[in-house]
C-alpha cells in the first residue's frame, strides 16, 4: 500500500521541543552531586565561576557562591519570569489629572504588579545593600555585589537601572554623612536615613534614588543645565509650615532650595528621592530631593486616612513618558519642576564633581548589565542547540555552528573579565589591597599602589562602559541568528525565557545611557591629558607598567601571545604620544579600541595562567589571535580541524557536555 503522508495541523505534526536553561552558577557545595567538579565545570557560565575565583578568597566564595548559587535557581521559577513578562507587557501608564480636570499630584503614575515585585526582590537578594556591608571585611564587596547582580540584571525588567542610581546616590551621600547641617538645619539627619534606606536590603524599609541631569540642552554635557535652584526666604518657609508643606513623607523637614525647571530624560521616575543637578548663584550644584511631601487635605478623614497619611509629589509634575524601543517596563519621563524642595549636597557650585561619583557607579551598572544580557543570550543559544536539530543532526553536531558560537564565548568571557576587573578596581578603591586582593589570584592582577589602582579605574571605566555595552548588543544579535526566526520574535510565552529580542533592545539603552561611546573617548582623552594623574602621562607611567608586569608573569606558557599584545601596547603608545589634545579626540574611539584589546588580552592571559586550565587557556590564546595573527582559531595554522571542533565544544557547551547517543537506524 502507497505511503500517505499525514497533513500536520494546529495540533498534530513536528512540535519543537523546549530547550531547558540549565542554572547560571553552581556551587560544589550545593551542588548535591557526588564526586562532581569544581563550580567551573558545574556552570553552565564558567567564566563567572572563574571570575569568583579570582577575586573572591576561599570562604567568602563559598558564602558568596552559595547566595549566587540560589538566586540562580530563583530566576528560573516561574513565579519571577512571570513577573518579568508582566513588566514587560504592561507598561507605566501616566495619569496626568483627576476625574474633573485637576492636575493629579498623588498617583499619576502607575507602574505594573511585576515592576514593584522584581523591585522588591532585587531588594531582598542585596543588589545595592552587598556593595555596602560593613560586616563584611575579608573580601571585595563589590565583586560579591555584582556576582549577584550577574545572574539578576537578565530577569529584573530593567529594574537594576533605579539599582544603579540608588548605588550611585548611596555612594554620594556616604561621603556627606558627616557634613555639619551649617545653614540647612537638618541635614544631616535627613542624609543619614536617607542613605540607610538607600542600601537596605528590607523591601518594606528601603528606597530607590532617581538621577535627574539630562535637559534638552544636552544629556552628558550638563553645561547648559536649565534648571535653576534658589534658597527659600524665612517667609517662604514660614507659608510651607503654615500649608503643611514642610515634611517629607517621614515628617522630616524638606530642604532650604526651592528648584525650578524642566528635566527631559528621567529613568526613575517611581523613585523615592532624587539626586539633580541645578543652577544657583554659584554655578551648577547638585541637590537631594524628595519625591513626595506630606500635605494637609481637607478630606483627609472623610476619606478613612489621618491627615498625615496624605502626602503628594514634592512640586514635580510628570509632563510625559517616554515611548521607547525596549526598556518598556522602565518608567522613563519628562519631568517639570515647580517649586520642589531640596538639599544642597557638598559644596555650591561643585555639582558637577559631586555627581560623578555616580556616574562612575552608574558606568560600570551599564556595562555590567550587559554582559549581564549577554550571559543570558548564549545559555538560550546554548540550550538551543541541544534541541533543535538540522538535517537531522542537534546544532551542537554541526562544527561550523559550533565554532561559530565558541567564537561568540570568547568575546563573552573577554568583556565579562573586562566588566569584573573595574568592578574589583571599584571594590579596592573603598576597601584598600590588603582587604580585597591579598591572598588571592588577583594580588597580581590589581596594583598595590593605591595612586596606580585610582589611575586605572579612572582611565578604564570609560573604556569598559564604551566597549562593553556595545559588544553585548553584537552579542546579542548573533544570538538572536543563533535561534532563527524564533530568535526575532518577541516571545513572551513560557516565562519569556526565549524573548532574545527584548534583551537585545534593553542592551542597546546601555550604549546610550551615562554617555555614548563618543562621551566616553572624550572623558579618556580627558584622563590621558589631566596632569593630576600620573604627571600628565597614564598610559605610560601606569597602564603600560601594568600590562608589562602582568604579561611578564605570563609570558612562560604564552610567549607568542604576550608578544602580539607587546606590539599593541607600542602601537596605543605611539597613538597618544605627543599628540595634540585635538588629535586625541580626533583618534578617541581608537584608543578605546586599543585599550580594550590589550585590557582583555592581558585579563583572559592571567586568568589562564593562574591554573592552566585548557579551556582559559585555549580562550585567551584565540583571543590573542583574532586580534594579532590571521589564524583566528588560535589554534595554528596546521592544527587539526577536528581538534579544534572539540575544543569549540568545550568552550561553547562546556566541559561537561555529552551528546545524546545517536538512534541508528534498523
Amino acid at each position: 500500500m502507497a505511503y500517505v503522508p499525514k497533513p500536520s495541523s494546529s495540533t498534530e505534526g513536528f512540535f519543537q521541543p523546549s530547550p531547558t536553561l540549565e542554572p547560571q552558577y553552581t556551587s560544589e557545595k550545593l551542588s548535591g552531586i557526588v564526586a562532581s567538579g569544581t563550580s567551573q565545570q558545574l556552570s553552565d557560565d564558567p567564566v563567572l565561576a572563574r571570575i569568583l575565583h579570582q577575586y573572591l578568597p576561599s570562604e567568602a566564595r563559598e558564602q558568596v557562591g552559595a547566595s549566587i548559587h540560589k538566586l540562580s535557581r530563583r530566576v528560573l521559577e516561574p513565579s519571577v519570569l512571570h513577573h518579568a513578562v508582566e513588566a514587560e507587557v504592561n507598561v507605566p501608564t501616566l495619569h496626568p489629572l483627576t476625574t474633573f480636570g485637576a492636575v493629579n499630584k498623588t498617583d499619576p503614575l502607575h507602574t505594573s504588579t511585576g515592576w514593584k515585585a522584581l523591585k522588591a526582590i532585587g531588594v531582598e537578594e542585596g543588589t545595592v545593600a552587598i556593595g555596602y556591608d560593613k560586616a563584611a571585611t575579608n573580601y571585595n564587596r563589590r565583586v560579591a555585589q555584582f556576582g549577584i547582580n550577574h545572574v539578576w540584571s537578565h530577569t529584573s525588567a530593567m529594574t537594576m537601572c533605579p539599582m544603579s542610581m540608588t548605588d550611585g546616590a548611596a555612594t554620594l551621600l556616604s561621603r556627606h554623612l558627616d557634613d555639619p547641617d551649617g545653614d540647612q538645619p537638618g541635614r544631616q539627619a535627613v542624609f543619614t536615613e536617607a542613605y540607610r534606606r538607600l542600601v537596605s536590603q528590607d523591601p518594606q524599609q528601603s528606597w530607590t534614588s532617581g538621577q535627574w541631569m539630562t535637559e534638552r540642552t544636552g544629556g552628558s554635557d550638563v553645561s547648559g543645565t536649565e534648571t535653576v535652584a534658589r534658597r527659600l526666604t524665612k517667609d517662604e518657609i514660614a507659608d510651607d509650615e503654615r500649608l503643611g508643606l514642610d515634611q517629607d513623607i517621614l515628617c522630616q523637614p524638606l530642604g532650604p532650595w526651592r528648584i525650578d525647571g524642566f528635566k527631559w530624560f528621567s529613568s526613575a521616575t517611581d523613585s523615592d528621592v532624587t539626586v539633580l543637578l541645578a543652577r544657583t548663584s554659584q554655578g551648577i550644584s547638585a541637590f537631594l530631593t524628595p519625591m513626595r511631601r506630606r500635605v494637609r487635605r481637607r478630606n483627609a478623614v472623610s476619606e478613612g486616612m489621618s491627615d498625615g497619611d496624605a502626602t503628594e509629589l514634592n512640586g514635580i509634575k510628570i509632563q510625559r513618558l517616554k515611548e521607547k524601543l525596549g526598556t518598556k517596563g522602565l518608567p522613563t519621563a519628562e519631568l517639570e519642576l515647580k517649586g520642589a524642595r531640596g538639599w544642597l549636597i557638598g559644596q555650591e557650585g561643585k555639582g558637577t564633581k559631586e555627581i560623578s561619583a555616580i556616574l562612575n557607579i552608574t558606568r560600570i551598572y551599564a556595562a555590567a548589565g550587559g554582559v549581564s544580557y549577554w550571559s543570558r543570550g548564549l545559555a538560550v543559544c546554548r540550550a538551543f542547540s541541544k534541541v533543535r536539530k538540522a538535517r537531522g543532526r542537534f546544532l551542537y553536531d554541526h562544527p561550523q555552528h559550533v565554532l561559530w558560537m565558541a567564537a561568540e564565548a570568547v568575546k563573552y568571557w573577554a568583556a565579562a573579565q573586562f566588566t569584573f576587573f573595574g568592578i574589583a578596581l571599584l571594590g579596592c578603591s573603598t576597601q584598600g589591597w590588603e582587604a580585597t586582593a591579598k591572598n588571592t589570584p588577583s594580588e597580581t592582577l590589581i596594583p598595590q599602589d593605591f595612586a596606580h589602582q585610582a589611575a586605572l579605574l579612572r582611565l578604564l571605566t570609560p573604556v569598559i562602559k564604551a566597549q562593553v555595552t556595545k559588544a553585548s548588543v553584537a552579542g546579542l544579535r548573533e544570538a538572536m541568528e543563533c535561534l532563527g526566526g524564533v530568535g526575532y520574535c518577541e516571545n513572551n510565552e513560557d516565562g519569556g525565557i526565549m524573548n532574545i529580542a527584548k534583551l537585545f533592545r534593553d542592551a542597546i539603552a546601555n550604549t546610550i545611557w551615562e554617555g555614548t561611546a563618543s562621551v566616553m573617548a572624550e572623558d579618556v582623552g580627558r584622563v590621558i591629558r589631566d596632569k593630576r594623574i600620573a604627571g600628565g602621562n597614564v598610559v605610560e607611567n601606569v597602564y603600560c607598567s601594568w600590562v608589562r608586569g602582568v604579561l611578564q608573569r605570563c609570558r612562560g606558557p604564552f610567549k607568542k601571545e604576550c608578544g602580539v599584545m607587546e606590539e599593541k601596547l607600542h602601537a596605543l603608545v605611539s597613538l597618544v604620544r605627543g599628540a595634540s589634545a585635538e588629535e586625541i579626540e580626533y583618534r578617541g574611539r581608537d584608543i578605546l579600541t586599543h585599550l580594550e584589546i590589550i585590557t582583555c588580552a592581558v585579563l583572559l592571559l592571567h586568568d589562564a595562567n593562574t591554573d592552566g586550565d585548557e579551556v582559559a587557556s585555549h580562550i585567551a590564546s584565540r583571543y590573542v589571535s583574532s586580534w594579532g595573527v590571521a589564524d583566528s582559531t588560535g589554534q595554528g595554522a596546521h592544527a587539526g580541524w577536528r581538534e579544534n571542533a572539540t575544543m569549540d565544544r568545550k568552550i561553547f557547551l562546556g566541559v561537561g557536555f555529552r551528546p545524546k547517543v545517536r538512534e541508528e537506524k534498523l
